[in-house]
């Protein structure tokens, strides 16, 4: 069932703004209006930190996952977007909701100044990418 407000007001997502040694994350609220970074997860990709990443998509009822694709400047890949796709595609074997990508260039940047001591800059980076996440498929659009 699909309501008027899109995808994004269907579901819970969880963003994550990968990165080998310490992984950004952010939820939105059930209504997909509100974006909220919350703890980083350390060492993703070691088993530790990838159960938990798939205890939190478990534990925070989380019906879709989108990952951040670092993608160069000039949108080519990177040795960072190839660990990323990696990492997504891993995930996705692992939990049972959709897992997709979505490019997040510059996302840091503008977390680093939005500041903030309360949360990792790697979460709030999380929190740009699925606010942009969110606005796109409110509208219907398709990344």
């Amino acid at each position: 069932m699909f309501r008027p407000g899109g995808l994004a007001s269907l579901v819970r997502v969880l963003a994550l703004d990968y990165g080998s040694a310490r992984c950004g994350c952010a939820l939105s609220d059930p209504t997909g209006t509100l974006a909220t970074p919350i703890d980083p997860i350390e060492r993703p990709a070691t088993r530790r930190g990838f159960a938990r990443v798939t205890e939190l998509v478990r534990d925070r009822g989380v019906e879709r996952v989108v990952v951040g694709l670092p993608l160069g400047l000039s949108g080519a890949d990177t040795d960072q977007t190839r660990e990323a796709r990696a990492f997504a595609d891993r995930l996705a074997g692992a939990v049972a909701v959709p897992v997709e990508m979505y490019d997040e260039r510059f996302t840091t940047a503008i977390a680093s100044r939005t500041g903030g001591t309360s949360t990792s800059e790697d979460s709030r980076a999380a929190a740009v990418l699925l606010e942009g996440w969110l606005i796109q498929h409110a509208r219907g659009a398709r990344p």
